[in-house]
């Protein structure tokens, strides 16, 4: 089962950080068609939130067919966002976490991590893809 967390330096709104994560769940495997979320009273207490927040991020996920709420039992996870590519997943994870060990004994900081990740994957993506319109 998924376990909440909520990043204070993010600039997502709450909701949307409960939304993300289900999210990353769904394509990841974490998460799959027929899974129970969490109660939204279980997850406001653990993260100290209004069960409104959860419930917003719960109808979010409703409203683009993720997930459907079935009164007196729970929210169930109705489709995956795993592509076929996710028995692959496993190998780069794997390099990932190699990865992220170096970068960490290397004296690197989380926010330094990030901040190499996300400049690195918009150059990337944009070359392939400047790459794909010239050929």
């Amino acid at each position: 089962m998924i376990e909440f967390l909520l990043d204070g330096y993010s600039q997502a709104a709450p909701y949307m950080q409960l939304v993300q994560q289900v999210k990353q769940g769904l394509r990841t495997g974490l998460i799959e068609p027929g899974d129970q979320l969490p109660k939204v009273r279980d997850v406001a207490e653990s993260l100290a939130i209004n069960p409104n927040t959860v419930l917003k991020a719960y109808r979010h996920l409703e409203a683009e067919g993720l997930v459907e709420g079935r009164p007196g039992v729970g929210t169930f996870v109705r489709r995956t966002l795993a592509g076929p590519t996710l028995a692959g997943q496993a190998e780069l994870r794997r390099e990932l976490v190699a990865w992220l060990r170096r970068a960490h004994k290397a004296g690197l900081e989380e926010e330094d991590v990030v901040a190499l990740i996300q400049t690195t994957m918009r150059a990337t993506f944009r070359n392939d893809e400047t790459r794909e319109e010239i050929a």
